[in-house]
This record gives C-alpha cells, sequence and structure tokens, in this order.
C-alpha cells in the first residue's frame, strides 16, 4: 500500500491515457487509494466535463481559481479553499484560471454517506 504522494509525482501522469471520453487525454491521476477512499489530483484544461460521481468528495484547491456549481449555486474558489460535493451532485468548474489544480478525496459507499 501506498503511503505518500507528492504533487510533481501525480502531474507526471496528467494527462493520462487518450480515451473517447477524454480525447485530450484524462484530466486526474490517483494519487493514493485505500479501501473506499481515492484522493486523485485533477487539472482539467479549458473546461470540465465531468458528470456527477457515486460517492461523496471533497476538493482541496491546490492552485488557481474559478467558481465550482454544486446543483447550479455558484461558489467561487481559490487556493486553500476546501469544498464539499455530495454522491450523485451535479457539480462542474466554471471560469478557472489555466493554472488550476485540485487535490480530489473520494469515500464512502455508493450513493454517499447518510445524514
Amino acid at each position: 500500500m501506498k503511503n505518500k504522494a507528492t504533487v510533481e509525482e501525480v502531474l507526471s501522469h496528467i494527462p493520462g491515457p487518450i480515451t473517447a471520453e477524454w480525447p485530450l487525454g484524462e484530466p486526474f491521476a490517483v494519487a493514493l487509494s485505500h479501501g473506499t477512499m481515492s484522493v486523485e489530483y485533477y487539472s482539467p484544461l479549458g473546461h470540465d466535463p465531468q458528470t456527477p460521481h457515486e460517492q461523496d468528495e471533497v476538493y482541496f484547491i491546490h492552485r488557481g481559481i474559478g467558481k465550482l456549481v454544486i446543483n447550479g449555486a455558484h461558489h467561487s474558489f481559490k487556493a486553500g479553499d476546501c469544498l464539499f460535493v455530495p454522491a450523485n451532485v451535479s457539480h462542474r468548474f466554471e471560469n478557472f484560471s489555466d493554472d488550476f489544480g485540485a487535490w480530489v478525496v473520494f469515500w464512502g459507499p455508493k450513493g454517499g454517506e447518510k445524514a
């Protein structure tokens, strides 16, 4: 089991494989994982094409500025901010700077934690 990941190491894997879904290459790379928990680094270029995820997630903004739209509500962010998105909720990054990058933590059961 891997216990440490560095930004430099993770960024060396972005962009990832080119697929039909990701014609410019995957804009993320897995840094660590254990059980239901996965830590990734997300760094899209130009626009954010993501769709809702089956697990709860937390974004730790590493660099850049922009807005995270969660269910239609706009949340401005900057480096150092932390944002939560519940499982299966529509969200996307908008108007983000070219240097944008965030650590993302996914965890828990499909459908998310219950209140």
